[in-house]
């Protein structure tokens, strides 16, 4: 008969649901902020967006989407564009969190965790890639809504065709300042990091279940801290606030949240490599290198 508090437990493997829906709502994100970015807030020479002359004198919607992306203010197009570029960001680390649940990680059928955890985790990663873009989500879901209203209308056959123009995406993106590539510099270090303890973290869980204990994990960021991976996350996070260019306090929330969550966690996890290992590195910090 499970105890009351195993009744609000889900798998520990469920952690994989956090990951997919990472995936899917960032994906849908980045390509409606994309389209949106190209079309209403060009940093280049201005994108095709007529497929045939007929549709040039029908007009439309995309006549009034040339007109108001010529009177977009510069300063917001670079915003616009800046949302995109964190966006993708944020895909390549899900992404990757995605493999790693899949490939890298084997949960014990026995390992759970709380339902509030588990709410908390689908909460955080629909919340996390909403607030990369939120300078300019309420026009994005506008127009992303206007697509689909024109798509229900006129049907596939009568909708202009969506040029993708991989070199015009690319100019657009290689405009940003020097903030924006300094923090995805930071964000590729913490990325490179984490994904190598977690591989160590893998092979500990697969040496585990062979020879029935959890050994001491060594290599790369482990020899300094407990919790390399959660230091690891920190300097990712911290990576996209230095993108965004320091002044959008709703990504400076977002790293805040993620840096508390991140440093009590460690706290625990350095609790209890001390009780199980009478020989663990002295010389380990919890998560902050000389410091904590």
């Amino acid at each position: 008969m499970p105890s009351s508090s195993y009744k609000f437990t889900v798998p520990q493997r469920f952690f994989c649901h956090f990951y997919v829906v990472a995936v899917v709502w960032t994906t849908l994100l980045v390509l409606a902020t994309l389209l949106y970015a190209y079309r209403m807030a060009p940093l280049v020479s201005e994108p095709l967006l007529y497929s045939t002359v007929a549709s040039q004198l029908t007009g439309g919607s995309h006549i009034f989407s040339l007109h108001k992306s010529r009177s977009t203010p510069l300063e917001h197009r670079y915003l616009v564009w800046r949302s995109v570029f964190l966006l993708l960001l944020m895909e390549v680390q899900v992404m990757r969190r995605l493999y790693e649940t899949i490939y890298v990680f084997n949960y014990s059928s026995s390992a759970r965790m709380h339902v509030f955890g588990y709410l908390t985790g689908l909460f955080f990663y629909t919340a996390a890639p909403l607030s990369l873009c939120c300078v300019c989500a309420p026009e994005v879901f506008k127009f992303a809504a206007n697509e689909l209203k024109e798509f229900i209308v006129k049907g596939k056959n009568q909708m202009p065709v969506i040029e993708f123009d991989w070199w015009g995406y690319m100019s657009s993106l290689m405009k940003l300042g020097w903030p924006s590539w300094l923090g995805a510099a930071i964000f590729i270090w913490g990325w490179i990091h984490q994904h190598r303890c977690h591989a160590i973290l893998g092979l500990l869980q697969e040496h585990k279940e062979q020879e029935g204990e959890y050994g001491i994990p060594h290599g790369d960021w482990f020899e300094i801290v407990s919790s390399p991976h959660y230091l690891a996350e920190i300097v990712i996070y911290g990576g996209l606030v230095v993108a965004s260019g320091g002044s959008d306090l709703t990504i400076w929330l977002l790293f805040g949240f993620v840096a508390s969550n991140l440093i009590f966690a460690a706290a625990e996890t350095q609790r209890w490599y001390l009780h199980k290992f009478d020989n663990y590195p002295s010389n380990r910090f919890a998560i902050i290198p000389f410091v904590y």
